[in-house]
């Protein structure tokens, strides 16, 4: 390694170089002077959206739409409705072609024909082609202008196991058609040879995770397996070719998994002596130095150099937003600088290692470029280690000039459908658009000294804590962030807490009444519904007699809890929280073997039980503060009391988070709260009793009673001396509480408030604009997850006459790409139901569903457990049972609308108004379902599950329950009793002012 060069000496090369360069760059006349002369739609649209931000998103999001659309009225009405928003200034010729009264006339349909026609020849600037044959072409002329590729295929995406098999199918249909056709090429010694070595004429670029539908880093073995046969299968055939292969590099959560695949295929004897294979580094991570350094260690030890490809990246908004909506730590730089400047570390210490790491440098920037042309000619690198590269229709000027430098320059052409061709594209155009782009810059003519100015590093190195932005509130709230799974680390100790409470697995749990176990009569196994022989814990039920006794321990506790400062009340719950954050893994653990909950669905709801404690630690501090309306001579207090003994009747399906919410929310508006929890679910609702008696709840104000839904249930719901009940389940049950709940019992001196969530039918509305990719994923976790046994889960989903087919099939293959089994098992997506009884009740939907519907799928299902394979209905009528009628499991039903309308009317079709959803990209059709789609929680291009507290406060109306939202700012309320205190302060005609001189 050479490594006592000094900066100054590359920077003074730098700068020459550059200038060079960057007089290339700069012949013709500027390109905004061009853009006023030139008639060409495309480039006009790209230039107006430089000069106006919210035109810019607007545009953007319709050029995403636009392969959806299927004709020109469509294109005409979508272009109208996103163009024509009131923070959109148009410039005067845009605004003219969009001054037409309907999508159906003719200057609608020119209108259609010019923008669609302009982004179409945008598309053809940034992708080689559409067909293999349209990409020869332009290799060829690429090559004539010697310049050498690597070809991408586009549609990466891949949801279905189909997909990742096409997509490999395709790479090897690919391979071999450049392979024969470059058999006519002629060797063009710049870019096709290299220290006397012939270099592969033919290079593609694939993404490693498009080999695996299922790529997930908690499932690392599993993925590793799946993705390293493709990958094996595809590098033995580039090597009969004579092709090349890189790897490119994508999300970060995939980032560490990639790298240890290749890592461990690229080791192995048939591939270690490989060069012709390469792998791509963003320098916007700000742990790449950390995987450069390893990757050197590693090439030493190979024996054999890889390429590595460094590239600035191109997900940095996507990053960035992830890391702010999880609370993680944001993996990239904040600043463009502080990129540009780790781009030149980590290019010297690739070059300054080219011995055992060929370079590719990618990069648009001509100050980067230059830095490392600098650095190869002071070490005096040898021509076969490095390479410059570009994107195809980006930096051509660039390219050209480091090609008549003598450069080997490789352009990155990427080739498909223009339908998955068009998130290259946008993200094209965000990069082209930018202020902080260098090639805007540059086209801006921006003084050279500023443009080849030494970059800084601007982010502060190592920052581990990061505060997620969040909305301007007067409150607001940070949730508690869930586990990052792509993190080695955090996702071994997650699978090892699995073993470790398994050790744990046969004890007795006992009621706790009054601060005291109590032995039962009565005591009932709670089994793992992935194996019903292994028994989680043996729970102890209480009887009606003890059940009295709890009342009587809550009546004596409850006026010293009443009195309790807030403060104190809210400090209990903080702590609590904490305990769970110290016990995640554990309690994770607990859910995966009781309630049969995968590990990737179990952690959220440890963030969410969390969540609600602090959340409500703090929103009863604020409703603790009252409301004062004072005037002179008259004070005015409103404030709040506890109702007095409230029973939380909890479901199974989230173990923790609703019984945390539902308790903790009682207990610290001053309640003592007594806490009956689904059968099925005892034992981790005995994990949170120990969690809060831990965090100093006293005895009495909060008891823990196991029991019997239908007797000691019953008794309690009717007792009068219970003030209010809060259940969760199903509508059956929560509509006999509310009656019971309304009779008066003698010796009952108040009317009991009940809250009841009871579930719902839920659906999602897919219209002809929609992204499917994003809709097939988002209805299958939505309708799968968990095995369907959410009450926000999607049971209905109701598709557009002209994508239905389209959608369906995808939909099907999706769902046949999940791995149905036990929840412990990582690479399971749909684990058991909850016991036998779900499992039957499931089952006979399906045989009702197979008399009233077309049974597109039913995937088997182990027999050893509670398994019920993911089952999907095509051809259901509104009306059907299985469109009606809750079934709580893995069982859709697809339904067919011909018109918007009538979906939104199946849609608000059923007794039930919880959660729905909508994909489209039709504004128009975003805007209805805003307004008329019946459901207490919308979510719009996203899948319906997973209400995050604060942020997506949950609850339904109609039959979907009574309440106000669980995690929402007036859910305490329901807990309360309001108070006024009005009093007179005058005395003999006077009265003291605030503030007023003594």
């Amino acid at each position: 390694m050479v490594s006592n060069i000094a900066q100054t000496q590359y920077e003074s090369k730098t700068q020459a170089i550059a200038r060079q360069l960057l007089s290339a760059t700069r012949e013709n006349r500027s390109f905004f002077a061009q853009m006023r002369d030139q008639m060409n739609m495309s480039e006009k649209l790209l230039g107006w959206t430089m000069g106006n931000p919210g035109l810019r998103v607007q545009l953007f999001h319709f050029i995403d739409a636009l392969p959806a659309l299927q004709s020109k009225p469509e294109i005409a009405r979508h272009l109208q409705e996103y163009l024509s928003k009131e923070n959109v200034e148009l410039p005067a010729a845009l605004k003219g072609m969009l001054n037409f009264a309907s999508p159906d006339s003719m200057p609608g349909q020119v209108a259609a024909t010019t923008v669609s026609t302009a982004v179409e020849t945008l598309a053809h600037k940034y992708i080689s082609g559409e067909t293999i044959k349209q990409v020869i072409k332009t290799l060829e002329q690429l090559r004539k202008e010697k310049m050498c590729f690597t070809v991408d295929l586009l549609g990466e995406a891949v949801i279905t196991e189909v997909e990742a098999q096409s997509y490999l199918d395709r790479y090897l249909e690919l391979m071999t058609e450049l392979a024969a056709a470059s058999q006519s090429w002629p060797t063009i010694p710049q870019i096709d040879e290299a220290d006397g070595e012939p270099l592969p004429k033919v290079q593609v670029s694939v993404k490693l995770t498009a080999f695996y539908s299922q790529f997930d880093p908690l499932d690392a073995k599993g993925s590793q397996e799946q993705v390293s046969d493709r990958a094996r299968i595809l590098l033995r055939r580039a090597k009969e070719l004579g092709a090349a292969v890189h790897f490119d590099m994508e999300q970060y959560a995939y980032k560490d998994l990639t790298i240890s695949i290749l890592k461990q295929i690229l080791m192995e004897e048939e591939f270690r002596s490989r060069s012709d294979i390469g792998v791509t580094l963003q320098a916007y991570l700000k742990d790449t130095e950390a995987d450069l350094k390893g990757l050197i260690e590693w090439a030493k030890e190979r024996g054999t150099p890889i390429t590595i490809r460094l590239v600035k990246g191109a997900y940095w908004d996507q990053e960035t937003i992830k890391a702010a909506q999880h609370g993680w730590d944001v993996p990239v730089f904040q600043h463009k600088e502080s990129t540009d400047a780790n781009f030149e570390k980590l290019t010297r210490l690739l070059l300054e290692n080219h011995e055992s790491l060929y370079a590719a440098i990618g990069s648009h920037n001509v100050r980067s470029q230059a830095h490392a042309m600098a650095i190869a000619q002071e070490l005096n690198i040898p021509r076969r280690r490095i390479e410059f590269q570009v994107l195809y229709g980006m930096g051509d000027k660039l390219a050209k000039a480091m090609v008549n430098q003598g450069h080997r320059v490789r352009v990155y052409c990427p080739y498909g459908d223009l339908i998955p061709g068009m998130a290259y594209l946008i993200r094209r155009l965000l990069e082209n658009t930018a202020n902080t782009s260098f090639l805007r810059q540059n086209l801006e003519e921006r003084p050279v000294e500023e443009l080849l100015a030494i970059p800084q590093m601007r982010d502060q190195r190592g920052q581990e804590a990061h505060q997620p932005s969040r909305p301007p509130t007067s409150h607001a709230f940070a949730n508690a962030p869930d586990t990052d799974f792509s993190i080695a680390a955090k996702r071994d100790r997650a699978l090892a807490a699995i073993q470790t409470v398994r050790q744990q697995l046969g004890q007795t749990y006992l009621p706790l009444v009054n601060g005291q176990r109590v032995n039962t009569l009565e005591v009932i196994e709670s089994v793992n519904p992935s194996n019903p022989s292994e028994v989680v814990g043996k729970v102890g039920l209480l009887s009606i007699e003890q059940a009295e006794g709890a009342i009587a321990a809550a009546k004596a506790a409850f006026p010293a809890w009443k009195n309790t400062p807030a403060t104190e009340r809210a400090a209990i719950l903080r702590r609590a929280a904490d305990l769970m954050e110290q016990r995640r893994a554990e309690l994770c653990a607990w859910m995966v073997l009781e309630t049969g909950k995968v590990l990737g669905q179990a952690d959220p709801e440890v963030s969410e039980a969390i969540d609600f404690c602090r959340y409500y630690a703090d929103e009863m501090e604020r409703l603790d503060a009252g409301v004062n309306f004072d005037v002179v001579g008259e004070t005015n207090r409103y404030h709040y009391q506890p109702r007095g003994i409230s029973l939380i009747i909890s479901p199974w399906n989230f173990p923790l988070a609703i019984p945390t919410g539902m308790t903790v929310a009682s207990l610290v508006a001053g309640n003592c709260t007594l806490l009956k929890p689904a059968e099925t679910s005892s034992v981790i609702a005995a994990k949170l009793a120990e969690i809060l008696i831990e965090a100093g709840v006293p005895a009495g104000v909060f008891q823990y009673i196991p029991s019997k839904g239908s007797t000691v249930g019953a008794h309690l719901v009717k007792h009068p001396d219970v003030h209010m009940i809060t259940f969760t389940g199903s509508q059956e049950v929560g509509c006999r509480i509310y009656a019971e709940a309304a009779i008066l019992k003698p010796g009952q001196r108040h009317l009991k408030r009940v809250v009841a969530e009871m579930g719902g039918k839920n659906a999602i509305i897919v219209d002809e604009s929609a992204d499917l990719d994003q809709a097939v994923q988002g209805v299958v976790y939505s309708a799968f997850g968990y095995s369907g046994q959410k009450c926000s889960a999607c049971s209905r989903v109701i598709v557009l006459e002209p994508i239905y087919d389209t959608f369906v099939n995808r939909l099907i293959e999706a769902a046949k790409s999940l791995h149905v089994g036990i929840a412990e098992s990582p690479d399971t997506k749909v684990g058991p139901v909850i016991d036998a009884q779900a499992q039957n009740r499931i089952k006979a939907y399906i045989e009702k569903g197979k008399e009233e519907a077309t049974l597109a799928l039913e995937m088997p299902a182990p027999d050893n457990g509670y398994f019920v394979g993911p089952t999907i209905f095509t051809n259901v009528s509104p009306n059907a049972k299985i469109a009606q009628e809750e079934i709580f499991g893995p069982v859709l039903a697809v339904i067919k609308a011909t018109t918007f309308d009538e979906a939104m009317d199946i849609a608000n079709g059923t007794l039930y108004a919880l959660t729905g959803g909508i994909y489209s990209r039709t504004p128009s059709h975003l805007d209805r379902a805003k307004a008329e789609f019946e459901v207490g929680n919308l979510y719009i291009n996203r899948h319906i599950t997973g209400a995050i507290v604060a942020r997506q406060p949950f609850g339904g109306f109609k039959l979907s329950g009574v309440g106000s939202k669980a995690g929402g700012p007036d859910y305490l309320l329901q807990f309360l009793e309001p108070r006024h205190i009005s009093e007179n302060i005058q005395r003999q005609g006077f009265a003291p002012i605030e503030g007023a001189e003594q």
